[in-house]
């Protein structure tokens, strides 16, 4: 199939593109597309090239640290001299960057399954992959349970889960936003991907997420963020805030009577008092112990 860089970077801003994981691993195809199609002839010109798409990359999501790591990962300490070993190295960067996402998935997956026994009800928020492929994975295991999730409204991102889950089997009952609270009550665990984790521990996730916990955390019910630990943002080391995305207003209402202000965040912070535990390719950790670990993976996040 042709790729397309414009293609890539409209799909992203539109939301067609959704979920932190997915439009990290789009960017990765923008980047290897732009390779491609670069007409470069020296290494100054190729590296202003994949800076300005990074740049456009970056500000299309702004609350997405994972796509930020990601090129970062594929960027940084390009001290070659020479085009042709410059697009080799690049290529080998793509490479091992494809290949962490398979792992991580791989070993998420591996952890996430056991958090749900026989006749688990599991509840989940918005539409994330990583979940959703623990509850696949899950069900081709054998084990039997069900989910509970909600709309999430305005972009109804909920169905595509229970379109997802439904399709592989899964038994599923969709709850509109406003019965957060009986389809919370109703389960015995929650599993929620995110879009950022800070420094202090706190998880980013879709608007909602920390009502979701914080109904949880009332009732008893454990909470697991399920995560590939690239999505921590290192520069909230150094006191910088995840910015939080917010939504054209048309989303919700397109014409709204005069005097009526229209507020569309896209994501919200969910306390790290509320959070059982991180679930990624590290293992399973409370937040704290998490950002011990991935600091001592991924050094180069810091670079």
């Amino acid at each position: 199939m042709k790729m397309d860089v414009k293609s890539i970077l409209q799909n992203i801003k539109t939301v067609k593109i959704q979920g932190a994981e997915a439009v990290a691993k789009a960017s990765v195809k923008a980047v290897r597309a732009a390779i491609y199609k670069s007409k470069a002839n020296s290494v100054t010109q190729l590296y202003r090239e994949l800076t300005e798409l990074k740049k456009t990359l970056l500000s299309l999501r702004p609350t997405e640290p994972c796509l930020a790591n990601t090129l970062n990962f594929i960027l940084f300490n390009l001290n070659i001299l020479d085009i042709i070993h410059l697009r080799s190295h690049l290529d080998l960067r793509l490479h091992k960057t494809d290949e962490h996402f398979e792992e991580a998935n791989k070993i998420i997956i591996k952890y996430g399954v056991k958090k749900i026994r026989k006749g688990t009800v599991v509840f989940t928020h918005c539409h994330s992959s990583t979940v959703t492929n623990i509850l696949i994975a899950a069900k081709k295991q054998g084990k039997k349970f069900s989910v509970n999730n909600t709309e999430t409204r305005p972009l109804l991102q909920g169905r595509i889960t229970a379109r997802q889950l439904a399709g592989a089997g899964i038994q599923v009952k969709h709850y509109v936003d406003s019965a957060t609270r009986l389809a919370v009550r109703g389960a015995d665990v929650v599993l929620l991907g995110a879009d950022a984790i800070t420094t202090e521990g706190r998880a980013v996730n879709k608007i909602g997420s920390e009502l979701v916990a914080e109904v949880a955390n009332r009732y008893d019910v454990p909470v697991y963020i399920c995560t590939d630990a690239w999505k921590f943002d290192p520069k909230t080391i150094f006191g910088f805030e995840v910015p939080i995305e917010k939504r054209p207003k048309n989303e919700i209402w397109k014409n709204p009577p005069k005097n009526i202000t229209i507020v569309n965040p896209a994501f919200e912070i969910i306390n790290p008092g509320l959070i059982t535990g991180i679930i990624s390719e590290l293992g399973v950790y409370k937040p704290g112990m998490f950002i011990e670990e991935v600091l001592h993976h991924y050094p180069w996040m810091l670079r």
